[in-house]
Formats: C-alpha cells, structure tokens, sequence
C-alpha cells in the first residue's frame, strides 16, 4: 500500500471545508478532537470525542475527523512517548517505555476492543494515570491552538460562501440604471 501524503492532507482539507455549522461549534469539535486525538486512549477516542463534544457544545462529527486526523499510525507512538515523557515528570511510578510498547504492538495488531482496554489495564493504575497526566498536558497546547486555527479557517470559510451566494443571488436579479 502506497502512502500518499499530499492525497491524505488534500483529503482531510476537502472534508474540513464540507462541515457546516457556526465556526464557533465547528472548532469546539476541533479542539476536542485533537485533544482526545493526542490523549493516550487509543480504544476509546471515538467515544469520548461523541462525549467531550456533547459536553462542550461542539460538532461532533469535526471531532472525529480532527481525533482521526491526529491520532494515526504515523503519530500515536510519538504521542504515547512523550505522554510518557510528561506524566513520568510529574509523578514517579515503575513504569518502563518498554511496558508502553509492548501493550501499543498488542493493540495495534488488530485486537478487539475489550482485549485493547485489557490490555492497556494490565499496565496498572499508576501507569495509566501517568500516562493520560502527560497526555493532557501535552494536548492542551495542541488543542488550543487548533482552535483558534480552525475557528479562523471556518470563519474565513464561512465568510466566502456568504460572498459567493450574495454574488450568485445578485447576478439573478436584473440589472437596473437610472
């Protein structure tokens, strides 16, 4: 299977640019999204970006997109380390990166859902709390900044199909001089 970096992004834009809605509840979904995308709870992201954006007033579909967009083969070993990284900071449990991967290979090859939150059980509770403590704290910037980002690009956005159906409903009207 190739990867396509440029389809992947264009792909991701062009579903961005079809979300409807306030760009205020647009980008809640955005940044809840990136959150739980970044938080290391891999088996539960979709659940908890429905939840998280319920709570929060935002679209709920926009946080699926941002958690899927953030949260992918390609970035969740990265997110989970440094999560590590941070929580390991704060607090001081017995906990190796090695455990970490071993549990990320577990999950990744195709367990199911309930073998996935077994399996990230079996790292114990210390473990865990570390683990989502580094996590939040390395979302918050992310998530912050995402939505102030997109905010932007659904008001930037929203302020272009305004102008478009305000030219398309003029040019209908027939034109009158004095």
């Amino acid at each position: 299977m190739k990867i396509e970096p440029k389809r992947t992004i264009r792909y991701y834009f062009l579903k961005f640019q079809r979300l409807r809605g306030n760009p205020h509840y647009l980008a809640r979904g955005v940044a809840v999204g990136i959150f739980i995308g970044i938080t290391p709870t891999i088996p539960l992201h979709t659940v908890l970006a429905i939840v998280f954006s319920f709570v929060l007033r935002g679209s709920k579909l926009a946080a699926l997109l941002a958690t899927v967009l953030v949260s992918n083969p390609l970035t969740f070993f990265f997110q989970y380390y440094f999560s590590w990284r941070l929580g390991s900071a704060f607090t001081s449990p017995d906990l190796s990166w090695g455990k970490i991967q071993v549990t990320l290979e577990y999950i990744t090859n195709d367990a199911g859902f309930r073998d996935s939150l077994t399996a990230v059980g079996g790292l114990g509770q210390e473990a865990i709390s570390t683990l989502v403590l580094g996590g939040c704290l390395l979302a918050t910037p992310f998530s912050l900044t995402g939505y102030f980002l997109s905010l932007y690009f659904f008001s930037t956005l929203q302020k272009r199909r305004a102008l478009k159906q305000g030219g398309q409903q003029n040019s209908t009207l027939p034109d009158c001089h004095d």
